[in-house]
């Protein structure tokens, strides 16, 4: 990073994060716009083309308003994660701090606002044809071999990670056959600093409110077209980038698993349920500013007065 500051804090990076749902994507607009700055998006699957209706991607009209980046780049079959968006984050905030004294970061992916604010262990780069061979194999085999083979190269990581997460499962595979070292070894935990001041914030609300959002948002999806979004790239589910809420579950009634009203209601509480997991992983972030997106006093408000 290269920000050309004598003062640490003459650049403010402004983090807006919370639960899906709670409205991120409109405050963080609104303070971009009150700021005169950009948005770069912080969500793992944001980052995919032609999927915006089950990512709930900002729109058209919304990028218009509001420069946003990292929305919308890669291929379906593109390889991502946290190490390449720490980096690509960075150099983008390079380029907005010279434009202005603010950026705004905006998602619910909790491990990529991490690696931006705290930075991310240096991992090893991983040889196409490794991760071809591992992509073709566990599309053969499935989620299941994937975690023994995770279990057989690293029992320490694998007794650590959410076993549901395949994306990450599969990166510590790829590490640790890349390296020929387990994964775990390879994760210091080492914070790194920042050449600008950073105010993490994240939006909350009452509990049932945050789920009623949730519910509500889902069935708009269904009303946008979400099912022949989903349709649309069906034959591809195989694609670590599909597997996720919102496709799992649409992929069932695809196959004639499930009736649509079963479909939605799965999708709604795997929503929830993954809302519930960002809660707990921003409660033990003691540098958290925590934004009642319920209150009279709108976000925005609330979040520049800790300006």
């Amino acid at each position: 990073m290269s920000v050309n500051t004598q003062d640490i804090n003459n650049k403010t990076l402004i983090v807006i994060t919370g639960p899906t749902g709670i409205g991120k994507s409109a405050t963080a607009i609104d303070l971009a716009q009150r700021l005169s700055t950009e948005i770069i998006s912080a969500d793992s699957r944001q980052v995919y083309k032609g999927i915006p209706i089950i990512t709930a991607a900002p729109t058209e009209e919304e990028r218009s308003i509001v420069p946003h980046h990292l929305v919308d780049f890669l291929e379906l079959d593109e390889y991502y994660s946290a190490s390449l968006f720490e980096q690509q984050a960075l150099s983008l905030l390079d380029q907005i701090f010279r434009r202005s004294d603010y950026a705004v970061v905006c998602g619910g992916s909790m491990m990529y606002v991490d690696a931006l604010c705290n930075g991310i262990d240096e991992l090893p780069t991983i040889p196409d044809n490794i991760r071809q061979q591992l992509m073709q194999e566990h599309a053969d085999n499935g989620n299941d071999w994937l975690l023994q083979r995770l279990e057989q190269l690293d029992p320490v990581y694998y007794n650590q990670v959410d076993r549901q997460n395949t994306k990450r499962v599969f990166h510590a595979v790829e590490i640790c056959l890349a390296s020929g070292k387990p994964y775990s070894s390879l994760r210091t935990g080492t914070r790194r600093s920042r050449p600008f001041r950073i105010i993490k914030t994240a939006l909350t609300a009452d509990r049932q409110l945050i789920f009623d959002r949730i519910n509500l948002r889902v069935e708009r999806m269904l009303e946008m077209g979400m099912l022949d979004e989903a349709r649309s790239v069906y034959h591809l589910r195989h694609l670590n980038s599909l597997n996720t809420v919102g496709f799992k579950e649409m992929f069932r009634y695809i196959d004639g698993e499930w009736d649509l009203p079963t479909a939605i209601a799965r999708m709604q509480k795997n929503t929830r349920v993954y809302a519930k997991k960002q809660m707990t992983w921003y409660q033990r972030d003691p540098l958290i500013h925590w934004i009642d997106a319920s209150a009279q006093v709108t976000p925005t408000e609330q979040i520049l007065a800790l300006l």
